[in-house]
């Protein structure tokens, strides 16, 4: 699994004693003084901190939205393991993105969250849907190859919300209104070769608990994000 390992770097004090300087000399002095570091951009995985960022709002049983920057694959697999654990039975993920912005490796993420075998998840491009088994089924659709809405009705992929399995689409868009009401959507874009933007908004109560689970595990485990990779996302 993808793993990381925190950069902690000691906050260094060094004792002085201060003495008044003469006002002609204050505004050079507070020329000389290091500026303040900006907090990381909400959102943003950096390589030290590894600060997942605030809601975009909140709900009444947590946030809606809530959009973060992955820096390598391994960080997107990793965001995806963090929502396979926070999964409980019976959710919708719709995955949106271009091709190459690494909506497999999400889904791969969510397959170890759920302690089913990563390797197994591929694109199901030729064979729609894949079900994987772990501590909770997953099936993982794909409609890129989808031409009608009549091929979507016979998929039956309403019958796996259940309350029980865990549906992921990817294409999700291809579905238009026959989507569950209530889904995470989750939304992959390019930022450049290595760099992902996921943006994850709930659309009900379901997907807001999910939504609120996954950002209180991110937090916990902050340190823990894989480091910035050179390689691209695919």
């Amino acid at each position: 699994m993808p793993s990381g390992k925190p950069c902690h770097h000691p906050l260094r004090r060094n004792a002085t004693r201060l003495y008044p300087l003469p006002s002609k000399h204050q505004e050079g002095l507070d020329r000389l003084r290091p500026r303040p570091k900006r907090p990381p951009t909400s959102g943003t995985l950096h390589r030290d901190d590894h600060d997942l960022g605030e809601p975009a709002a909140k709900g009444s049983s947590g946030p809606v939205e809530w959009s973060q920057r992955s820096q390598s694959a391994a960080a997107t697999e990793h965001l995806g393991l963090l929502i396979g654990q926070a999964l409980q039975g019976g959710e919708v993920l719709a995955l949106f993105g271009e091709l190459g912005t690494g909506k497999t490796v999400l889904v791969r993420g969510i397959a170890a969250g759920l302690e089913a075998p990563p390797c197994s998840v591929s694109s199901p491009t030729f064979v729609l849907v894949h079900e994987y088994r772990g501590k909770l089924p997953l099936i993982h659709a794909d409609l890129y190859r989808l031409e009608s809405p009549r091929e979507l009705d016979q998929l039956g992929l309403s019958d796996y919300v259940d309350g029980h399995h865990v549906l992921a689409i990817e294409w999700a868009d291809k579905a238009g209104p026959d989507l569950p009401e209530d889904r995470l959507e989750v939304q992959v874009g390019h930022q450049s070769k290595t760099v992902r933007t996921i943006t994850m908004k709930a659309t009900g109560t379901v997907s807001r608990s999910l939504l609120a689970r996954v950002r209180k595990q991110g937090q916990a485990g902050r340190r823990s994000w894989p480091a910035r990779d050179r390689k691209p996302q695919k």
